[in-house]
């Protein structure tokens, strides 16, 4: 009875999609975009059973899981608890499950925590084994973990996505990591550190032999590293082992080149800032920080980068601008992410800007959560896995499924499509725009 009345609700928005007055409607009369930027869940880990995309019940081969030999598993290992240090047998999984994705609601709710997965830029594409999708436990610091998913169709972010736009083939820009992937959101663009500490340098050899690191031999930062400019961690003191100030173009360059406003609002930054970080705060969350137009007493960082209350604020008093990048802080549970999320979600509904609107609601990566589909192969960098993107306006399709190929520089592409800006790098100049999502009728 619960898929039935997914699908009735799903007809009902098809029966009723899009009405008369938006079929002249344009990508013009946008004139607010807010990019939601969470973290740490593959699309089939959350969506593989919401009816109609392309989920779990696709998976074929990519569910058969084999060890780093290339051996297949014969029970899922159990579950590790990586809070532990090291990380231990979480006792509330079996030790026998099946191999195949299991649903983690039998064993932890929605509302309670698991231990984090690896995400890292080279564990990663081993997990992919090309194309095969078949060694995420065998990469995975989680053993079994990998493979657990909630079926989050009637969660409150999947309500939204039953009643506008999900997209089922986005994936997200590069290889691995929250760090890396904030970065491609706003420049498109993975930084550069030469001459870094020689420990901080990885190696990998044949047969997948790897010493991990956070910058490649050739002096790109992949893993987390922590910005030459504050908030960074008191225990990242030493300047030599933060990454150096970085000066490529970013989406905010582009922007300003047309005066079109723009902001960054992050949830705990103004207490990050003054050195007593909320525990849930990430800094390597904060990609604008790494730029060098952004140092430290600059015009720019005060005038951009702003505490999330102050989004709220400029809601209230009408002085939104044009584009808003909001990052929360980091839920302590999947539940209380999503309605973190779909509380502010509702507020803009709300609100004067609503009929205006676009909101996409976007994962910065899988958090070495299984996925079956193997991503497109476009450079060096990525793609890495499928995320949820959820996209929410008055001019999204309503009760659709977007099987558009997309990835993070998507909203770039977006942005830069509806002020007819200038691409930033050659990713975001190639890639589909997430128009396709929408009913512009003109």
């Amino acid at each position: 009875m619960k898929r039935v009345g997914v699908l009735l609700l799903l007809l009902v928005g098809a029966l009723n999609t899009w009405p008369a007055q938006r079929s002249n409607s344009s990508i013009a009369d946008v004139q607010n975009i807010f990019v939601i930027f969470q973290e740490n869940w593959s699309f089939d880990s959350l969506y593989g059973h919401f009816p109609g995309a392309n989920g779990i019940e696709k998976a074929d081969d990519a569910v058969r899981q084999v060890n780093k030999d290339g051996r297949r598993y014969t029970t899922l290992p159990q579950p590790l608890d990586t809070r532990n240090r090291p990380p231990s047998l979480d006792s509330r999984f079996p030790a026998n499950l099946p191999v195949a994705p299991f649903d983690l609601s039998k064993f932890v709710k929605p509302d309670e925590q698991t231990g984090d997965l690896v995400q890292r830029f080279y564990q990663q594409q081993f997990q992919f084994n090309n194309t095969k999708m078949d060694k995420f436990i065998a990469w995975s610091d989680g053993a079994g973990l990998a493979m657990g998913y909630y079926d989050a169709t009637n969660f409150p972010e999947g309500k939204l996505a039953q009643e506008f736009t999900l997209a089922d083939n986005f994936f997200h820009s590069a290889f691995g990591s929250s760090f890396l992937n904030h970065m491609w959101l706003v420049c498109a663009c993975t930084p550069i550190w030469p001459n870094a500490p020689p420990e901080l340098i990885a190696k990998v050899g044949r047969d997948d032999a790897l010493v991990d690191g956070a910058v490649t031999t050739d002096g790109f930062a992949v893993n987390t590293a922590y910005p030459f400019y504050k908030p960074y961690p008191l225990a990242s003191s030493d300047a030599a082992r933060r990454l150096p100030p970085q000066k490529q173009l970013t989406i905010g360059d582009r922007l300003n080149e047309r005066n079109i406003a723009w902001r960054w609002y992050a949830g705990g930054y103004d207490n990050a800032m003054a050195g007593k970080a909320d525990t849930s705060f990430q800094y390597h969350h904060q990609p604008f920080v790494y730029f060098e137009r952004y140092a430290d007493g600059s015009a720019n960082k005060a005038e951009f980068l702003k505490d999330e209350i102050f989004f709220y604020e400029d809601l209230k008093t009408g002085k939104l601008p044009s584009v808003s990048f909001i990052k929360p802080l980091s839920p302590n549970s999947p539940m209380q992410g999503q309605q973190r999320v779909t509380e502010l979600v509702d507020t803009i509904r709300q609100s004067s800007y609503w009929s205006k609107s676009a909101i996409f609601i976007l994962y910065g990566e899988n958090g070495g959560r299984w996925d079956h589909v193997a991503p497109p192969k476009i450079d060096r960098w990525g793609p890495g896995a499928r995320v949820p993107a959820i996209i929410v306006s008055p001019f999204a399709k309503k009760g659709y499924i977007d099987h558009t190929l997309y990835d993070t520089t998507s909203v770039l592409a977006f942005i830069e499509r509806r002020w007819n800006l200038r691409p930033i790098a050659t990713r975001d100049a190639l890639v589909n725009n997430f128009t396709a999502a929408f009913e512009f009728g003109r």
